[in-house]
């Protein structure tokens, strides 16, 4: 007879989840199953349930009943008999992104260009994704969960729980920094900067070299906060008050900064991003992460002229999560900014409406098992 475990899930969009019992997962092959201990909790969870059919109906969710979560941490508990190099009890964060794993993308370390890449535990990006959901039906809101191995990312004893289900934001974060190339005394403006992808980002810019970060963001208390990470290395600015470019290039005699990274959120205005990108100077680039969706009306003859890049960037590989794992281990990124803001499993509810209530970018939001 097959084992139970609980798990939270949604039956119906507008509906609260109810704790079931389902059947545990088995692991087989080179899939392990987690015993999860904690998952991460995305702050806009809410407005994602109830909208994203409607905003972006060509991205689908998993198929209902579901198990959401989408930054899992916990332990082996179960290796198939072809899984090499991980064993019950190693501590993992496992990285929801889902792929085929044989196509050239996959085989070439880009899975994000794979044609059936998903995010597990949160949606996809064409019907391929339904596919995905079937052979990875787990999210992290659930006692165990079934994965590949080459998801996993070992973590240092050193990054605690709240920090760990934190690596998808920081991930993406670190991702979209690594294809802004070398940063070693460059400049960037992060926009949005004090949201949950912008201080990530924020603190692997310090630590990777940046020179001056243009931090951007609303609210004038988190700015604060967040130019106390490095004072003589970040200035601040609230759009609230007028022209970002106009800012940056007050401050850098006409000419803008080298790079900028974009981190606004679904729904949020295009003209912060429009504005803040004509502060970047002749032959930057510009890098996209945060979600924000809609037409955005650029002139392509500026472009051509100003010799501007603009890359789109979705998640991160297993292999940025080692790099950043590393990265902790040896303190070369302090993760002790970050408050954890926690809630046990049975009441996710309470934990999906309370998430981005906190401080910002500062406050992780998870669930404990």
């Amino acid at each position: 007879m097959a084992e139970s475990m609980k798990a939270a899930r949604l039956h119906k969009v507008g509906q609260p989840m109810t704790i079931d019992n389902v059947e545990k997962p088995v692991a087989t092959g080179t899939d392990v199953v987690i015993q999860v201990q904690g998952c991460g909790m995305v702050p806009n969870l809410a407005n994602v349930l109830a909208n994203w059919q409607t905003w972006y109906p060509q991205m689908p969710l998993p198929p209902l009943p579901a198990i959401f979560g989408l930054d899992p941490v916990g332990v082996v508990h179960q290796v198939g008999d072809r899984v090499v190099g991980y064993q019950p009890g190693d501590r993992v964060y496992v990285n929801p992104g889902r792929f085929c794993r044989t196509c050239h993308a996959c085989l070439s370390g880009t899975p994000q260009h794979c044609q059936y890449w998903t995010l597990g535990g949160y949606f996809g990006y064409n019907p391929n994704s339904l596919e995905m959901f079937r052979l990875y039906p787990e999210g992290g809101f659930c006692e165990y969960m079934r994965a590949p191995q080459d998801a996993l990312v070992r973590l240092p004893d050193t990054v605690t729980l709240g920090q760990a289900t934190r690596f998808g934001y920081l991930g993406t974060s670190y991702a979209a920094l690594k294809k802004c190339g070398s940063l070693t005394g460059k400049s960037i403006i992060i926009n949005g900067a004090t949201g949950t992808l912008g201080v990530g980002a924020t603190l692997f810019a310090l630590a990777l070299g940046i020179g001056k970060i243009y931090a951007v963001a609303r609210g004038d208390d988190l700015l604060a906060r967040l130019k106390q990470l490095a004072p003589d290395r970040i200035e601040t600015f609230s759009n609230r008050n007028g022209s970002t470019a106009q800012w940056v290039k007050s401050l850098t005699n006409g000419v803008g900064v080298d790079l900028m990274l974009d981190t606004m959120g679904a729904k949020a205005p295009l003209e912060s991003m429009k504005d803040a990108m004509q502060g970047v100077r002749r032959g930057g680039r510009i890098v996209n992460i945060g979600g924000a969706a809609g037409d955005l009306p650029v002139d392509v003859k500026w472009w051509m002229d100003e010799q501007m890049e603009l890359i789109g960037s979705v998640w991160f590989t297993a292999a940025d999560g080692l790099e950043m794992a590393s990265l902790f281990a040896n303190k070369v990124v302090d993760l002790s900014v970050f408050e954890p803001r926690m809630w046990p499993l049975a009441a996710i509810n309470e934990a999906i409406n309370g998430a981005a209530s906190g401080d910002g970018g500062f406050t992780n939001y998870l669930v404990t098992l």
